[in-house]
């Protein structure tokens, strides 16, 4: 068995690498506002995809739905919970907001992540061949994430080592996602992993909501960041459908 939970962490490495390598392209390509926008409208379809599509019709199958809107209003509560204390830290050390605004883009998409783990780890404990597809399904996905990520912490003046750092560190929450849903599916009840999802989907929603969309509003509007976000959700639904 611990065998082929190191090949399903191997699988949940590569939407981790996607996300990596979107970070990379941030920091060697010149990054504008525009292009912020523009990437942060791509990963803001991406994530609303994944909740439309792929996380809420599967929790919705649940005998018991109430089960299932309540661990949605949990997901999203935690996150107002995540946001305040940012919001306090922010005011007291960076001076507004604002100054963590790319740290809550980055605590969306590990949110993502973790998702992204939860699918690949209860996947592979079905087949090996359903969490490969899961996990190659991802990470397309998963570059613009990672490149708004680091575009984000740039346009702040974040550090280089730091913005590195927070690029590799996109591995560990789809690695303790992929644990949960390898170890945590086996034995337990269904709606115990209709409910995980559910309480994902209500974290990403709000995230998305809240932080994700706004941050692709700042500055000049373009028709292209419009049609970013259409792309995005299309892409996923694309690979969601295909590669199901």
């Amino acid at each position: 068995m611990m065998n082929d939970y190191l090949i399903t962490l191997a699988l949940a490495a590569l939407p981790a690498l996607g996300n990596f390598l979107g970070g990379l392209l941030a920091e060697f390509f010149r990054t504008s506002q525009r292009t912020l926008s523009i990437a942060l409208h791509g990963a803001a379809g991406v994530v609303l995809a994944v909740v439309a599509v792929e996380l809420m019709p599967q929790a919705l199958k649940a005998a018991a739905p109430w089960i299932i809107i309540l661990a949605f209003l949990a997901g999203g509560g935690l996150f107002m919970v995540v946001d305040a204390l940012l919001d306090v830290v922010g005011s007291r050390y960076g001076g507004e907001k604002g100054q963590a605004g790319p740290w809550m883009i980055f605590f969306g998409v590990s949110v993502d992540l973790f998702s992204d783990g939860i699918m690949i780890g209860a996947g592979s404990t079905l087949s090996f061949g359903l969490g490969l597809l899961l996990a190659l399904g991802q990470v397309p996905a998963d570059i613009p994430e990672g490149f708004a990520t680091i575009a984000a912490f740039k346009a702040r003046g974040v550090p280089r080592r730091t913005r590195l750092l927070a690029a590799a560190a996109f591995a560990l929450p789809i690695f303790l996602g992929t644990t949960i849903g390898y170890f945590g599916v086996r034995g337990r009840p269904e709606v115990v992993k209709l409910a995980l999802l559910a309480f994902t989907a209500g974290m990403l929603t709000t995230v998305t909501v809240e932080e994700i969309v706004p941050q692709a509003h700042q500055g000049k509007e373009t028709k292209q960041a419009t049609f970013a976000f259409i792309i995005g959700f299309a892409l996923f639904t694309f690979l969601s459908v295909y590669l199901d």
